[in-house]
């Protein structure tokens, strides 16, 4: 695995960035790229502002505004000495924590683009982003839900000579957190590296799976990034000062971008959790005086569904934000009477288009709340366009297409892919089928590709498939999402056995999740004698819907 700076893409497309640092414009406060530039110079604007109010409220560590300042800081300078350039990746394997923020910013203050890994991902998965980013350095919490993440590197031959630098908190390693940051401190070369970085500078490389089944790396800079959710997050209904908790993960867009990020933007307090468990997470509601609570629809429906949920005082809630997946009319208004919300926005966005698109306004109704997704964020175009080409007329469906500023710089090491998805015109193509109203409110109703939303996460079926067929007694498999009650949708497989071979549907499960991450598993696999086909050989997935809807007894299967 060639780490050579000039071997690697990333570093090719940031130089060019740089070059283009005379274009930059001056700050003036009237966008988020134009008024901090960076995510760096955020974080100093925001020490400036709030440094004695607290930024992260964590289990076992609390930071005011200047000390995360101070702490990314250090990361920074230890990642300087340690020979980390303007350009180069640094990837984060690790639960919602102060560390995470920590190192996150400390990396992108020294130039580097971060690489967020889901935590729920496997050794194989694993070595798929850290062989195409070849980060320079990777922080790992160690340990996290008894996960052994650098025995699953080490299992794919990633260590040292691979990634030089590795630091862990949850265990002990060559180079922990603490001796880390004793590496830092006091600097100049930090203040000259963050002068140096103009706006479109990589910020950070997100993978997503594509139709193929193979991840791919979106790219995405620093104006774009605080552009987008310096808007997003006004419209949404952020005020300043308020306290936030973040369970969304912060490998996600929505726990890192619309999460920690927009918080600095308003000086809010970071309360971060590492997994969705309702009873601390109302408990700590009540407790904190919590007023704002993003999150996909299976949180709210989680939630709903503890006994806790009617003996905490949640009076504190004043902002929801959900999207993501298919959002019920009755959880939108349940937000409000239940929870007793005094704001709901809705939004759509994917990891392509800087994970932002359209966002419902403060003055939208109910109706309008439980049908959209709401409109586009400014400078942003969103059209649904019909086959031929041509917008579609208002209520009429189509394919969502986007062009923007927000637009991805492409996927890394993958332009045949980038131009599929990206035509000449600068329109990125979703794949998702939607409809906009006469307001220009946009819903998205289906998806042109095959893609489920597993309690917001993304899953490809062909990323799934992929893996199942390698097992031996597989012979055929496709994999489609089916609904679910908590979830929205979960995954289900079916399976022709390979010759002389009989699947065990558990055994497979069993098999899946010990190879992917946890919501790309199937909940149930059906063992068939031979998928429908069309005359041209492709599976029919609409009729494989339909025998799973008359399959379906109100279980899906092993979880």
């Amino acid at each position: 695995m060639d780490a050579s700076p000039s071997k690697h893409a990333l570093v090719d497309l940031q130089s060019a960035a740089l070059d283009q640092r005379t274009n930059d414009r001056a700050a003036d406060g009237g966008r988020g790229d134009e008024r901090w530039r960076t995510t760096g110079h955020l974080l100093s604007d925001a020490a400036t502002q709030w440094g004695s109010r607290n930024a992260i409220v964590d289990v076992d560590r609390t930071l005011t505004y200047a000390q995360l300042a101070a702490d990314a800081q250090k990361v920074s300078a230890a990642l300087l000495r340690r020979g980390v350039e303007t350009g180069e990746a640094v990837a984060i394997w690790a639960p919602n924590s102060w560390r995470w923020v920590v190192f996150a910013l400390g990396a992108q203050m020294a130039g580097a683009a971060i690489v967020p890994m889901n935590t729920r991902y496997r050794g194989r998965e694993a070595a798929h982003i850290v062989g195409t980013t070849k980060p320079k350095a990777l922080f790992v919490h160690q340990g996290f839900l008894d996960n052994d993440y650098l025995g699953m590197l080490s299992s794919e031959g990633i260590g040292a000579d691979t990634v030089p630098t590795i630091v862990t908190a949850g265990a002990e390693a060559e180079c922990p957190w603490g001796d880390f940051m004793d590496e830092g401190g006091a600097d100049p070369g930090v203040a000259n590296r963050l002068s140096s970085l103009p706006g479109s500078t990589i910020s950070d490389v997100m993978f997503t799976s594509g139709t193929t089944g193979i991840p791919k790396g979106v790219i995405t800079t620093h104006a774009q990034n605080l552009r987008a959710y310096y808007d997003w997050s006004r419209l949404a209904g952020f005020k300043t000062a308020e306290r936030y908790a973040i369970v969304n993960p912060f490998f996600h867009a929505f726990g890192y971008k619309a999460g920690w990020l927009t918080s600095l933007m308003h000086g809010l307090t970071i309360y971060p959790h590492r997994v969705l468990s309702a009873e601390p997470l109302l408990e700590q509601i009540e407790r904190e005086r919590i007023e704002v609570l993003p999150g996909p629809p299976a949180l709210y429906a989680t939630l709903l569904a503890s006994p806790q949920m009617r003996r905490r005082d949640l009076s504190s809630l004043r902002l929801a934000i959900t999207g993501a997946a298919s959002i019920p009319p009755v959880l939108i208004r349940r937000l409000f009477s239940d929870f007793g919300f005094e704001r709901v926005s809705t939004c759509y966005g994917m990891t392509e288009c800087s994970a932002v698109a359209t966002v419902s306004r403060f003055d939208d109704d109910i109706e309008t709340l439980t049908n959209s997704s709401g409109r586009a964020v400014p400078d942003v175009e969103v059209v649904v366009m019909t086959e031929d080409g041509v917008a579609a007329a208002p209520g009429t469906l189509g394919e969502v297409w986007i062009r923007g500023y927000n637009v991805m710089q492409g996927y890394l090491e993958a332009p045949d892919e980038t131009a599929r998805r990206v035509d000449p015109a600068g329109w990125l193509h979703t794949g998702d089928i939607g409809r906009i109203d006469a307001q220009g409110n946009l819903a998205v109703v289906d998806r042109k590709g095959d893609m489920f939303i597993v309690g917001g996460f993304n899953a490809y079926p062909a990323e799934i498939e992929a893996l199942l067929a390698e097992h031996p007694t597989v012979g055929e498999v496709a994999v489609i999402g089916v609904p679910d009650e908590r979830l929205g949708e979960v995954g289900a497989a079916f399976v022709v056995a390979a010759a002389n071979c009989t699947p065990e549907p558990e055994e497979l499960v069993v098999w899946t999740r010990e190879r992917l991450a946890n919501f790309k598993v199937p909940r149930v696999i059906w063992v068939v004698d031979a998928l429908p086909r069309n005359a041209t050989g492709k599976v029919l997935k609409g009729d494989l819907r339909s025998l799973a809807e008359s399959l379906t007894t109100g279980s899906h299967g092993p979880s």
